[in-house]
């Protein structure tokens, strides 16, 4: 802070670029160059400001004056009994001279006109310093929000944080991809799809029910069964570790890949503490850095019958680091020490600061060897049965296709050539038209019969037998 002559106190960081573009005192409109200010050191409790010399919290009803040719800040109180009364004008802090008109007056409860911020020059003509932060948050709609109340703040401010919309936008606009679904990874129930369309708009309409998948690494953690075993070797000697991969999967995957990937090559044990623990594998060497393989801390996988009974069990943490214990304790484990315990006891041997529990004589692992990784065999088995039953499925539809019998499509019957030769006219004819085209017998004496056409059908549905013979119709 620094102030004016008259006691005006300003920040320097906001008055010299108000000086830069007005060249005037902000309260009074005065004109102003910024080397009359003079810098004040003032003395602060957590979170108060007080008199180096009566240690007098100031309030607002303090009296306070500041000495201008050191710009340290006292009560007047102080100044008044010790400089002005005893005619000493010397700092109390110090002791440089000042003269009775060094004395600026900062506050002085009885002049409150001071105070008066409505009668500032740059309230009244309403001038300001537009600050580039400033004019970039005015890009926010929140920036306007000037009146809301407390709870309205909280709350926008919560929702800030917790708002999702460009991902559930994203969401929405492309639907995630299927994961392809076969014997192995097919889960008992259902993906739920059927359900969540029918009760919300905001899903394309499903009318199947598909099984959901299960995670690929469930899939593969079924096929592990053997343990895995891997080398440390360090500045001190080897050490042979064998890993429980068939009771703590992902924590065991975690550790062999990492040292596959030569990630533990030239880190250090960065805390030891003799006959409990040593920790290392990580990078910074700090046990607070690292990653595992997947990028992310994994879930904590406890297994009842492990835990820490015996010399040489190793637990690790959710990314990458590992402690070494050196007796049993009450912490769970995934693997443990089958080889080089004179190496361990090497290791405990070494001293450490008492403060910081750091090893005072650097021990290092040099490299790691996988002699044994149940994960590749595992892989391999899943590759072999997903291919089995992709196998089964296309010889299951092939002896559907063979099992289905072929459709026959009969052919219609030809009855003449050309146009209609598929039309059966006899079809269509009455018993007598059928006996008009029958021919007639050549051995019988009789006349064929040809009755008349239409009168002959009209009395044979008009009249009687009798009538039809006395009419000489019928013979």
């Amino acid at each position: 802070p620094v102030c004016t002559p008259d006691g005006t106190i300003f920040d320097l960081l906001n008055i010299v670029p108000w000086i830069k573009k007005y060249g005037t005192n902000p309260s009074t409109g005065e004109v102003l160059i910024w080397f009359i200010f003079e810098s004040l050191h003032s003395f602060c409790m957590p979170g108060k400001y007080h008199c180096p010399v009566l240690f007098t919290v100031f309030t607002n009803n303090s009296h306070i004056v500041a000495i201008k040719t050191t710009g340290n800040v006292f009560a007047y109180e102080a100044v008044e009994q010790l400089n002005i009364k005893t005619k000493t004008f010397k700092d109390l802090l110090t002791d440089e001279l000042f003269t009775r008109q060094d004395i600026i007056t900062l506050q002085d409860p009885t002049n409150l006109d001071k105070f008066n911020v409505s009668s500032f020059f740059h309230v009244k003509n309403n001038l300001k310093v537009t600050d580039p932060d400033e004019e970039k948050a005015k890009s926010d709609p929140s920036y306007y929000l000037k009146n809301a109340n407390v709870e309205t703040r909280e709350t926008l401010l919560e929702l800030y944080k917790e708002f999702k919309g460009d991902e559930v936008l994203a969401a929405t606009m492309k639907a995630p991809e299927k994961k392809k679904i076969d014997k192995l990874n097919a889960a008992h129930y259902s993906t739920g799809r059927v359900s969540a369309s029918f009760t919300s708009t905001a899903m394309a309409p499903e009318t199947t029910h598909e099984a959901a998948a299960i995670d690929d690494d469930v899939v593969r953690y079924q096929y592990v069964k053997k343990k895995g075993y891997v080398r440390l070797h360090t500045n001190k000697g080897d050490l042979n570790l064998e890993l429980h991969c068939d009771m703590t999967p992902k924590t065991c995957e975690n550790f062999i890949k990492l040292c596959k990937k030569n990630y533990y090559d030239g880190t250090i044990f960065h805390r030891s503490i003799r006959n409990f623990v040593i920790q290392g594998g990580d990078p910074t060497g700090t046990g607070t850095g690292g990653e595992s393989i997947w990028g992310k801390p994994f879930k904590d996988e406890f297994k009842p019958n492990l835990s820490h009974k015996g010399r040489g069990i190793l637990s690790m943490a959710n990314t990458d680091t590992f402690p070494l214990y050196f007796s049993s304790c009450a912490y769970f484990c995934f693997n443990r020490v089958v080889g080089g315990f004179e190496t361990l006891t090497a290791m405990e041997n070494v001293e450490s600061d008492p403060k910081t529990d750091r090893p005072k004589e650097e021990i290092r692992i040099e490299s790691t060897t996988v002699f044994v990784d149940p994960y590749e065999e595992a892989d391999a088995q899943v590759a072999k049965e997903r291919a089995k039953v992709q196998q089964e499925e296309k010889a299951a539809k092939g002896e559907t296709k063979a099992a289905a019998p072929k459709e026959e499509h009969p052919t219609p019957k030809t009855y003449r050539q050309g146009v209609g030769k598929y039309i059966n006219i006899a079809s269509g004819m009455t018993r007598q038209e059928q006996a008009d085209k029958r021919p007639f017998s050549k051995g019988g004496s009789k006349q064929p019969f040809n009755p008349p056409g239409p009168v002959w059908r009209l009395h044979l549905l008009t009249s009687s037998p009798s009538a039809l013979i006395e009419s000489g119709v019928l013979p």
